[in-house]
């Protein structure tokens, strides 16, 4: 069995675009099929577009085999219980939601946010 692709965080795909420090890591995740959730994806556009270009990152980052998942109830129950545990994160950052995507998918979650770094299931790019 193999295992489940890696989950990415909006700060992952910044770095990624934005060619930083990791931008080879998460190359190679999302050359092997990454996956991200819906309000990372949304934190991305954002960003992006408020100081680029987001429709040519968009066809850049939909050129890989990048799934975009919905939000499920689940997940935002468990990224709730992770924010409980992390009051200083900023639950609009959508890093908890990443996290719980990367839980039920059974996957790591790759990030460049170092407060999260001692989760099992937390990968740093940088």
């Amino acid at each position: 069995m193999s295992a489940p692709p890696p989950v990415l965080d909006a700060s992952a795909l910044l770095a990624f675009l934005q060619g930083e420090e990791g931008a080879d890591t998460v190359e190679h995740a999302l050359e092997a099929g990454a996956v991200c959730g819906a309000a990372n994806w949304s934190e991305v556009a954002q960003k992006v577009g408020r100081r680029g270009d987001w429709p040519t990152a968009r066809a850049l980052l939909q050129s890989y085999d990048l799934a975009v998942e919905p939000v499920a109830e689940a997940d935002a129950e468990r990224a709730a219980e992770r924010r409980a545990a992390a009051p200083s994160v900023s639950l609009a950052d959508c890093l908890c939601l990443c996290l719980a995507l990367a839980d039920r998918l059974g996957a790591v979650a790759l990030t460049s946010d170092s407060d999260w770094a001692h989760h099992a299931s937390v990968e740093l790019i940088g």
